[in-house]
């Protein structure tokens, strides 16, 4: 079978390890960003505070930063944490760095905005086949 570049979909394998590696590149910073958030506790809840949320939500943004980001690394419920992703990074872009006249700012915007793009089309492609999801899919079919 000829490939081509109008082709819909890559070949299995190619896609499966371009998954992994989507996976793996997008999970990273989620992983650091939780991890770190726990080490500087009273001062993430400060900048939370400046942004008028309640630090009493911090518990649940480590959560969603560092355990979503181990499951989407290891391909864990991935379409469903790949869509609270998403909505997280979209509300981080809204909440901290939507400041119009600050070039950085906007920057950080438009990179939450896109990392939310990235999840939601993993949310739309599934982990692949290096993934939890799919060795208990392949269990159940047993």
């Amino acid at each position: 079978m000829k490939h081509t570049l109008n082709d819909t979909a890559a070949p299995g394998v190619l896609c499966d390890f371009s998954k992994l590696l989507a996976r793996i590149l997008m999970s990273v910073m989620f992983i650091v960003a939780g991890y770190g958030k726990i080490g500087a506790y009273a001062g993430t809840q400060e900048y939370m505070a400046s942004a008028g949320l309640p630090g009493v939500l911090l518990p649940l943004v480590i959560l969603l930063e560092l355990g979503g980001g181990l499951a989407i690394l290891f391909g864990f419920c991935t379409r469903w944490v790949a869509v609270a992703l998403a909505a997280f990074c979209l509300a981080a872009a809204w909440l901290f760095h939507n400041v119009p006249g600050d070039q950085m700012q906007q920057i950080l915007f438009m990179k939450n905005i896109t990392i939310a793009g990235g999840f939601l089309i993993l949310a739309c492609a599934g982990a692949g086949r290096f993934s939890f999801d799919h060795a208990m899919a392949k269990a159940k079919r047993r």
